[in-house]
């Protein structure tokens, strides 16, 4: 039979891992719940990233749309300024004159339409700027994805740390837990930070 001291030892052992436990359940439960945040913005960026996509495309067939209907109408003011400068008739040529100017009126309308924002001067910009936050989401998205993996690793060692007894784990998964809190933190206010570290090593 184990005496009073080995009994009591034994206590402080199973006290002391118990302690453990709750403080490595503790670091799991922080992990999920930054998990849950990064796994939630990464899904609103990546909705995002998929409707600007779909803005600038539209916008950019608008654009060519434009572009087309301004090129039909400046060939065909050209093709009748010439029939009109051939025309003795001075009311045909007056009516055909006409006829030209709206066209190239039209014309220079969808070129540039500042009261519609329609024109293709402005339909360009707009698609542009679509484009540019698009990929300011898609790099959210990526970092909030890099997040999420390194809460999941981090869950995963803690969870492994309370099986097999190895605390370096629980340290692992803490530094995990940094790490994922860098790239969330990257995803909200430097979307393009790890760009530009990569760029600065080559």
């Amino acid at each position: 039979m184990a005496g009073p001291h080995e009994n009591l030892e034994t206590a402080e052992h199973a006290e002391h891992a118990a302690h453990s436990n709750k403080k490595i359940a503790l670091l799991i439960s922080v992990l999920a719940l930054f998990l849950a945040f990064s796994e939630t913005l990464g899904k609103s960026a990546q909705t995002s990233a998929l409707t600007l996509n779909v803005t600038s495309n539209d916008l950019w067939s608008f654009f060519q749309a434009k572009t087309i209907r301004m090129t039909v109408l400046s060939t065909a003011a050209e093709q009748m300024q010439i029939e009109a400068d051939r025309t003795a008739d001075a009311d045909a040529k007056a009516r055909l004159l006409k006829t030209i100017d709206t066209w190239k009126k039209t014309a220079t309308r969808y070129n540039d339409e500042p009261e519609t924002h329609e024109g293709r001067k402005q339909l360009s910009e707009r698609a542009k700027a679509a484009e540019h936050q698009r990929d300011e989401a898609l790099a959210r998205y990526h970092n909030y994805e890099f997040a999420s993996a390194a809460f999941q690793i981090g869950i995963v060692l803690a969870s492994a740390t309370i099986i097999t007894g190895m605390i370096v784990l629980a340290w692992l998964s803490g530094a995990l837990g940094i790490a994922g809190l860098a790239f969330s933190a990257f995803g909200l206010w430097a979307p393009h930070a790890l760009d530009f570290l990569t760029h600065a090593s080559h």
